[in-house]
């Protein structure tokens, strides 16, 4: 689920509300990946993550590294009650991070705070009927992600994705597959590539894979990514991108081209931890 705001953009990283240089950013992320990574940490992360093991000496390595980054970077609120643990915290980073494991992303630059929620909570949202008649509702959701500074979690639904690894669904994937999309401030299913050239490609395959979701969805045809992926280009880039994790096979045989733009974009292949 995506939430928009609009919001202006400051050169550099800010910290705790400390306006940081980049330079001195990027030695102290170094000087956190090198820290010793605690072996109760490592425990609590092999036993809720299930391809944690499968990983290489050197991506749990890395892994850990980005995670002491992470957890030093944001902020984790807990809310309606909950009180955040360090077993929450792990859990969700490792997961986050698993999406920069091969340096793909700049550590979620817009994102400051997690909120995480005990269950599902609920907002309200309005809908345009039509004839200026307006709608408003109370709706659950399992998680956000806005554009400004916060992203939203249930942690039932963190835990029951852990413990269902290969159904191809992960509130945690999802929401920060979106942090990456929002990276340039827009959620519209195109995150920030590498090269000018990647783009023409990414678009082409991304939008003929959207356009056969929603038409098999509209048939009712069985589907390898989730429905909701049809909703627009960028919940289908999160759906993909929780499909290339979770059911790699899957996603390999059914629709190649889009693994092939995954691959590219993370810089990983999970065909390697089936």
């Amino acid at each position: 689920m995506v939430g928009t705001i609009v919001v202006f953009l400051i050169v550099g990283l800010v910290i705790t509300g400390i306006l940081i240089n980049p330079v001195s950013v990027e030695r102290r992320r170094n000087r956190l990946r090198r820290r010793s990574f605690s072996p109760v940490w490592a425990a609590i992360i092999e036993q809720n993550l299930a391809i944690y093991a499968r990983l290489s000496v050197a991506d749990q390595r890395r892994l850990q590294g980005h995670v002491q980054v992470f957890l030093a970077e944001k902020q984790f609120i807990g809310c309606a009650g909950l009180q955040v643990t360090e077993e929450m915290r792990l859990v969700i980073a490792a997961v986050a991070c698993l999406l920069l494991l091969n340096e793909r992303g700049n550590y979620f630059p817009r994102l400051r705070s997690v909120l995480v929620y005990p269950t599902a909570y609920f907002v309200n949202e309005t809908a345009a009927l039509g004839n200026y008649v307006v709608e408003e509702r109370r709706v659950a959701r399992l998680g956000e992600s806005w554009t400004n500074d916060q992203l939203v979690l249930s942690w039932q639904q963190v835990k029951q994705d852990m413990g269902n690894w290969r159904d191809g669904h992960n509130v945690v994937l999802h929401e920060f597959a979106h942090q990456l999309d929002q990276e340039d401030g827009k959620a519209e299913g195109v995150p920030i590539l590498r090269r000018d050239s990647d783009y023409s490609v990414w678009a082409q395959v991304m939008a003929a894979g959207y356009e056969q979701l929603c038409r098999d969805v509209e048939r009712g045809a069985t589907t390898v990514m989730d429905s909701y992926g049809a909703t627009n280009p960028a919940e289908f880039f999160a759906v993909a991108t929780e499909t290339f994790f979770e059911k790699p096979q899957a996603l390999l045989k059914k629709h190649p081209a889009i693994y092939e733009q995954l691959q590219r974009y993370y810089q990983l292949d999970p065909m390697q931890w089936v």
